[in-house]
């Protein structure tokens, strides 16, 4: 069974994300600081599933704890959902935004290489595509420039993304680019 490192598990996108993952037979390994999230969330997913995720409490920007929860479980993957999310806050806080989203980034690449973990699916936005020429937004519409520093950290971070897979191609990476996701687990 392939481990899949989730990285802000417990997040609203995360935890919908590992119940899915265990659905499709793999075995997630949630990382979280729990600083956008709860960890009774934790329980959430044990009375859906009927059984407990394997989960670590940490600073995905801390080098030291990555390294070791990589050691302990060898992933085959990661989905790399931790991050700052609000764009508001970003203003007010953009050095916080730029050294959480792009700093742990940079940690959770750096700790995939010295690992040989290959595959990272990054949560990206549609901020990205600024204040774009036409609607409705497609993969072809052009980046603009960001309109927040959230939006920033985003392009910045596809960026990184890129240009580490043009410089090791044996890493596979890809960005999901949402649009205000909602909804529930039919659990509820």
């Amino acid at each position: 069974m392939s481990k899949i490192l989730v990285t802000g598990g417990a997040g609203f996108i995360g935890s919908h994300t590992v119940i899915e993952l265990v659905n499709a037979g793999y075995e997630p390994i949630i990382v979280d600081n729990y600083s956008n999230s709860d960890p009774s969330v934790l329980d959430g997913i044990r009375a859906i599933l009927g059984r407990k995720v394997k989960s670590y409490e940490g600073d995905c920007n801390d080098k030291s704890f990555m390294r070791d929860v990589f050691k302990i479980e060898n992933p085959d993957g990661v989905i790399h959902f931790a991050a700052f999310k609000a764009v508001g806050e970003s203003v007010e806080k953009p050095l916080d935004y730029y050294q959480n989203n792009i700093g742990s980034l940079i940690v959770l690449l750096e700790t995939m290489k010295k690992f040989d973990c290959a595959n990272l699916v990054f949560s990206s936005s549609c901020t990205v595509y600024g204040s774009p020429d036409s609607l409705p937004v497609t993969e072809s519409s052009p980046v603009k420039e960001a309109m927040s520093p959230y939006g920033f950290t985003k392009q910045v971070s596809e960026v990184i993304i890129r240009d580490t897979v043009r410089s090791d191609q044996s890493l596979s990476a890809i960005a999901l680019r949402y649009f205000n996701p909602i909804g529930a687990h039919p659990t509820a």
